[in-house]
């Protein structure tokens, strides 16, 4: 495209010169020198055109080339977007995890703080419980002679037949009061016997 309207430029220069050659044909040594002067610029400003339009060409490849890498990228730019709404969402699920984890964490500690307060309270209180019924064991042990001693067999000195049935009770009941009550008048009906 660029070379036709070169050639057809050319064309027109070299018309107009042969028209003005033959107005001119008194002096043509002179007009001989003009020619020459005339085909060499315009040679000149061939060239320089000549390079200007490839760099234009050039320019205009290289604007499509960046147009096309551009439109590429915004083609990318939604499914890029969708990806990171995703790991956005994703981020704000695991946070909201790990607070759910770590207010989990806290209420175990804090029922673990209660509990643990509560073993203790009922420690202290098994303790003065365990005291009491220390004083009882010694109390009946001074004053009655009854001695009370863990043994791993159910059993009694002397021997009693109903000790079974009494143990029963106290299983059922849980009143060991009336268990110690019992043992004693069945020891008491023992002796008189």
């Amino acid at each position: 495209m660029v070379e036709d309207k070169l050639a057809l430029f050319d064309k027109s220069i070299n018309e107009f010169g042969s028209k003005y050659r033959s107005t001119l044909s008194d002096a043509p040594c002179q007009m001989v020198g003009l020619r020459d002067a005339y085909k060499d610029s315009v040679k000149s400003l061939r060239e320089k055109l000549s390079v200007k339009l490839k760099e234009e060409e050039r320019m205009i490849e290289m604007y499509l080339e960046y147009k096309n890498q551009v439109n590429r990228q915004n083609e990318l730019i939604p499914e890029k977007k969708d990806n990171l709404l995703k790991l956005i969402a994703e981020v704000k699920d695991k946070k909201q995890k790990l607070e759910d984890l770590r207010r989990n964490i806290q209420d175990l500690k804090e029922e673990y703080s209660r509990k643990k307060e509560t073993i203790s309270t009922a420690n202290k209180a098994n303790e003065e419980r365990l005291k009491r019924l220390q004083k009882s064991v010694d109390l009946y042990k001074a004053r009655r002679g009854l001695e009370i001693r863990k043994i791993y067999v159910s059993d009694s000195a002397p021997h009693l037949e109903c000790l079974a049935e009494f143990q029963e009770n106290v299983r059922k009941t849980n009143n060991f009061s009336a268990f110690l009550a019992n043992v004693r008048k069945a020891f008491t009906a023992m002796v008189y016997t």
